[in-house]
């Protein structure tokens, strides 16, 4: 896997895939100035995210279940000081479908939490990461 990062301006820049995907971060605005794009570490946040959904739904199929949306809400907590790594993150799970079964949507969470998801595993070395399940119809 390989990166690339530019500067645009200010305090923009475009990361960019080797599959040729893109897109802008910058860091925090400046008070009544408006952002393009997220920070960093909101980026990093929505890739924990990406990864988790992306194996809760996939272990959910597994388990012969019939899934039809998952999305997750993390709230995230940074240290004080540099480096202002992540020391909190509550992922809230909505899971949807037909027959759903809310054992098996939990076991599916913990199992990537535990064993799959590299980038929940990844920032579980420097946050504590706690989940909570909800199945919607």
């Amino acid at each position: 896997m390989k990166a690339n990062v530019s500067w645009i301006e200010d305090k923009k820049f475009l990361g960019a895939t080797e599959n040729g995907h893109s897109v802008v971060m910058e860091a925090s605005a400046s008070e009544g100035e408006a952002l393009i794009g997220p920070s960093p570490m909101e980026m990093i946040l929505m890739g924990m995210g990406g990864c988790t959904c992306i194996d809760v739904v996939m272990i959910l199929e597994k388990m012969r279940q019939d899934v039809t949306d998952c999305r997750v809400r993390l709230i995230a907590e940074r240290a004080a000081e540099p480096p202002r790594v992540f020391t909190a993150i509550h992922c809230v799970f909505k899971v949807s479908g037909n027959n759903l079964s809310l054992a098996k949507a939990k076991e599916a969470v913990r199992l990537s939490a535990d064993k799959y998801c590299s980038a929940s595993l990844m920032l579980g070395k420097t946050a504590t990461i706690t989940h909570e399940v909800i199945l919607e119809d």
